[in-house]
């Protein structure tokens, strides 16, 4: 592993995949550099034909602590917008290229098991979600995050909210971004269960998924994300449009001064 590395990809002899985000001095904060590690792991998985499950987990402190501070600070300037692109084209299928981080381990044709220690926020959060298990420890922090930087879920939070939240909860979660323990995330919706070793209980779930017939397990994924009643396609698209909007104006560069500042914010 070199210091430019973010993610690390490996695949044992009983066709477990192990992803591990890599930049535990930043608590694994998402910069451009995960964003594309991140996508590139979930390529390289969906043309691996080894792969019969997979583990996602992040290394030190946390599973990851959301956006990192200096991209942040970059949208918080008049062109930040700008630097963040066009948010509203398809670049991977039903979603961009922030979405997929997301949404990728949804599309993958087999299951993923999320381990979460530490800190979840926001974008961290919405990386979670989008596996199909969450173990979770109990002491750890989770936050739908974005509205403490004047901003919506834009990962495909909103997609995979709904479907694992009653609405009041994803609306009150969206609305306040306030942080719920890994004990109240299961019970919310937000995580599957609680573990001490999470990540122990993660690399076992996955070694049993691989251990069962792979046609079955890779048709059983395919229905559950058939059943869903959400219209991602739409959903995706609404979020994309919305965050464009939001990302450099005003209120949104106010949100990211108060809060990094410390101090009460000053909306207009």
């Amino acid at each position: 592993m070199n210091e430019e590395q973010r993610v690390r990809l490996s695949v044992d002899d009983h066709g477990v995949a192990e992803v591990a985000m890599v930049r535990p001095a930043k608590m694994n904060a998402l910069d451009d550099g995960m964003f594309r590690a991140l996508i590139d792991a979930i390529a390289q998985l969906r043309t691996d034909a080894r792969v019969r499950a997979v583990v996602l987990h992040g290394e030190g402190p946390a599973f990851c602590a959301g956006l990192d501070k200096s991209s942040l600070q970059g949208i918080a300037t008049a062109g930040g917008a700008a630097g963040i692109g066009d948010l509203v084209p398809r670049t991977h299928g039903l979603a961009n290229f922030w979405q997929q981080v997301a949404w990728g381990w949804r599309e993958l044709p087999v299951p993923v098991v999320a381990a979460v220690h530490g800190v979840a926020f926001g974008g961290g959060l919405q990386i979670a979600l989008g596996a199909d298990v969450r173990i979770v420890h109990p002491e750890a922090k989770l936050s739908v995050m974005e509205i403490q930087w004047g901003l919506v879920p834009d990962m495909a939070g909103c997609v995979l909210l709904t479907e694992l939240t009653r609405g009041d909860v994803a609306r009150e979660l969206t609305f306040t971004g306030r942080v719920v323990g890994g004990t109240e995330a299961v019970a919310l919706g937000l995580a599957t269960r609680t573990s001490q070793d999470p990540l122990a209980d993660a690399r076992a779930m996955a070694r049993q998924i691989a251990s069962r017939n792979p046609d079955a397990i890779r048709a059983g994924k395919r229905l559950m994300n058939t059943a869903s009643p959400v219209d991602a396609a739409r959903v995706l698209v609404a979020e994309a449009f919305e965050q464009q909007r939001l990302i450099g104006s005003a209120n949104q560069r106010e949100a990211v001064h108060a809060a990094l500042e410390k101090r009460e914010a000053r909306f207009r």
